[in-house]
């Protein structure tokens, strides 16, 4: 559809390269290519690439980007129609993502969006969830034309105004273990290439033009002449231009979007004060100008041993980019260094004394204060008060709650329906998902900085992330700073290293990445766009050529930020805790998130012919002995603690369900066994349990290796216990709460809030069932 209402879809100042307009039946046919269906195999690793070009179609040419919001439009009303919900979540996040880049969009387009979002609510979960959040964008969009696409350039851009205080850094942090050589190069010269900084024509005040042409577009229409605009901010300083837009815009949306007539009008003038004196020329009358969606400032890291998420985190937010809110008198105090260094133990006596000197024992003297006397005073009065100081008590520090003190207690409150029964462990074995908007009554802190973190790697680096995650949580909940000010997103791409193989074997052996593996089973749209990526990343960055030019075309980075913006829907997985009792008696407290392997070397060492003797028992080939005790996981969530003792050669404990029929929110304990003869030692048996203990026995010693990691491997372990790691913000609460209701766990805020701590990834459509 060339036209529309009017508007002559051109782009008056072609670039360097010409973008023709691509008919609708070809967008049809891109759609359809790029859409999940039942027989998808292999194929899925093509799609994130076609998705990418379509997408590329639309950055490039605005007529192109009406199109296929009416093809997109076209296609979830027929998905409606017929109820096939496999492709309305895919549509839904495509037909929002093509609204942010089209420069205006008649109301009829809008309301048919809004219509087929709001039937959406009366879908189970997650496409209600997902359908109220487009809702509520398509109202306000509807509303206040532009209002996305102009927050979302200031806060990834970080552009400095007075209107809109937030802003956003993202994260990269690679593997060095999985992105070696030139795969690291070409990944951090794709990531190089999209920042703003590393191109000389892409400066804030080009990020400014075009927020201003963009909003001015969406919100005229037809009585915008695109060229002449673009021509009349070249020439004028947009600066003050940018900020009147971005106040009269937050103004509207203050107001909830009532006074479109006075938003127009408002607009209307800036564009007259703009184009004055500025010749138009013949035939660009009513065309609309090329505003790309330009990516987000990305920082690449490779996640060494020596590198501090955190640190450099606080680093940005003290930053000029970052220092638009200032920081307390108290926080200033606060080092870089000090978050890394572990805090000393720090130990509360609990007084039981009613605090009357008359209810003291006898023989008891309180101490004497030094009380400091006041020139010339009389030998009478000083006598007289060296008796009353014995009266008086010790002086102590008195803590005033403020209000910064349950922030890290109301961010455990707003989790608590994802994560499970208040209170307690999740009760539940499914896996929760989504950002339960819906049914939180507890309202979202609202912090103006957002941190996106996006890991890229295996199993290993999950690990890592759930260490780190566990370290910060711990540091808030003894001294607030980053929860006050900074709002963490994770995200995680996964990316297998290639295959090793080992000489005495003949055979390879390959870290999986059983987390996005799970990821690309329940979100399909996951599965076309985020582990098609890690596939085939290791291809693309060595494919690339090592010349000191800017790639015309980063597609890593592009597909990273289709990521960022489109998934808004987390998934929770459980971080587990592990106590390590080792040989010499040293206790060893670590987390993990995936996988923990245990080993019996002892077992392990004996040599084949030993092993094959006849004169060995069954038993004994069956492996070491040791003791089991574990609460056994049921539906009905009534657990059973059993114990008994266990032959074995290893354990196997599995926090992620290798498939469908398994999808439970609980630990799988596979125990290593040898084929057995006799009936009293069972086959390879799968035990479900949320809490475990396995102590060697007969002088044996167990090897620990935390998430496949073997710079996470423990030796000489005498016994090991696992269970969920407990929420540091509700042990923080526990403590202060049993100084007044004496350890009554069923008092206090405490109960409502989730003992748990879970670790949320960001995917498209969270768990798809």
């Amino acid at each position: 559809m060339a036209h529309c209402h009017g508007l002559s879809w051109q782009n008056p100042e072609p670039r360097a390269t010409s973008y023709p307009i691509v008919p609708e039946k070809e967008l049809y046919r891109c759609l359809q290519s790029i859409l999940p269906k039942e027989t998808d195999l292999q194929d899925t690793l093509n799609k994130g690439m076609l998705r990418w070009t379509l997408h590329q179609k639309v950055k490039n040419n605005p007529a192109n980007s009406l199109s296929l919001v009416l093809v997109l439009v076209r296609e979830l009303e027929k998905a409606d129609r017929f109820d096939n919900r496999r492709i309305i979540l895919p549509l839904l996040h495509t037909i929002m993502y093509a609204i942010v880049q089209t420069a205006h969009i008649p109301d009829e387009l809008y309301k048919r969006v809004y219509d087929i979002c709001k039937r959406l609510l009366t879908f189970p979960h997650p496409y209600c969830a997902i359908g109220l959040g487009y809702t509520r964008q398509i109202k306000v969009e509807r509303s206040i034309p532009g209002l996305k696409y102009q927050r979302m350039v200031v806060a990834e851009q970080r552009l400095k105004n007075d209107f809109y205080p937030c802003q956003e850094r993202v994260f990269v942090l690679a593997d060095p273990d999985v992105f070696t050589g030139a795969m690291a190069d070409g990944l951090k010269r794709d990531i190089k290439a999209s920042n703003s900084e590393y191109d000389d024509f892409v400066s804030p005040y080009d990020h400014m033009c075009s927020v201003v042409q963009h909003t001015l577009q969406a919100v005229l229409g037809e009585e915008c002449n695109a060229a002449e605009l673009a021509r009349g901010l070249q020439e004028a300083n947009v600066e003050p231009h940018f900020q009147e837009v971005l106040a009269t815009v937050e103004q509207s949306a203050e107001a909830g979007g009532r006074e479109r007539g006075m938003l127009s009008s408002r607009l209307q003038q800036l564009y007259d004060k703009i184009v004055t004196g500025v010749k138009s020329e013949c035939g660009s009358g009513g065309s609309l100008h090329d505003c790309p969606l330009p990516n987000p400032e990305m920082s690449f890291h490779l996640w060494t041993k020596e590198f501090d998420i955190w640190r450099e985190l606080l680093r940005c937010l003290r930053s000029s980019s970052m220092d638009h809110f200032s920081l307390s008198q108290d926080q200033d105090d606060i080092d870089a260094d000090e978050m890394r260094a572990s805090d000393p133990a720090r130990h509360s006596v609990l007084s039981n004394d009613s605090g009357i000197v008359g209810d003291l024992p006898p023989g008891i003297d309180l101490p004497i204060m030094s009380v400091p006397e006041p020139p010339n005073s009389a030998p009478a009065a000083q006598s007289n008060r060296g008796q009353d100081s014995k009266l008086s008590r010790r002086g102590g520090m008195k803590m005033k709650p403020t209000v910064h003190n349950s922030m890290l207690m109301q961010e455990t409150l707003e989790s608590q329906d994802q994560s499970g029964r208040r209170g307690s462990f999740p009760l539940s074995l499914q896996r929760k998902a989504g950002n339960g908007a819906m049914h939180n009554p507890f309202p979202k802190m609202q912090r103006n900085s957002t941190a996106r973190i996006v890991v890229m790697g295996d199993d290993r680096v999950l690990g890592r992330l759930a260490e780190a995650y566990h370290y910060l949580r711990k540091r808030e909940a003894r001294r607030l700073f980053l929860t006050l000010k900074v709002n963490l997103q994770f995200y995680y791409i996964p990316v297998c290293s290639a295959p090793v193989s080992h000489d005495n074997k003949h055979q390879s052996v390959r870290i999986p990445c059983t987390v996005g593996s799970y990821l690309g089973r329940v979100d399909p749209w996951y599965n076309c766009n985020v582990k098609s990526l890690g596939d085939t990343l290791p291809k693309l960055t060595t494919m690339q050529p090592t010349t000191l030019g800017k790639p015309k075309e980063p597609f890593v980075s592009d597909a990273i930020t289709y990521y960022l913006r489109a998934g808004q829907q987390p998934v929770y997985f459980t971080v587990y805790s592990v106590k390590i009792i080792c040989t010499s008696n040293n206790l060893v407290e670590d987390v993990f998130l995936t996988h923990v392997e245990l080993d019996f070397p002892d077992f392990q060492l004996i040599p084949k012919s030993l092993r094959e003797k006849p004169k060995r028992s069954a038993g004994d080939m069956c492996g070491a002995v040791a003791t089991l005790c574990y609460k056994e996981a049921k539906l009905s969530g009534r657990d059973t603690n059993r114990a008994m003792p266990v032959r074995t050669s290893g354990v196997q404990v599995d926090a992620i369900p290798a498939n469908d029929d398994e999808d439970l929110n609980c630990l799988t304990v596979t125990l290593k066994r040898l084929p057995a003869k006799t009936k009293s030692i069972s086959a390879n048996p799968k035990i479900r349990t949320n809490e475990m203990k396995i102590c060697a026995m007969g002088g044996q010693s167990i090897t620990v290796t935390l998430d496949r990691d073997c710079r996470r491997t423990y030796k000489h372990v005498q016994s090991i216990e696992i269970f969920p790691c407990v929420d540091p913000s509700y042990s923080a609460q526990k403590s202060l709460q049993s100084k007044v209701t004496d350890g009554d766990e069923k008092s206090g805020l405490s109960k409502y809030m989730n003992k748990g701590l879970p670790l949320p990834i960001n995917t498209f459509s969270g768990i798809v069932s």
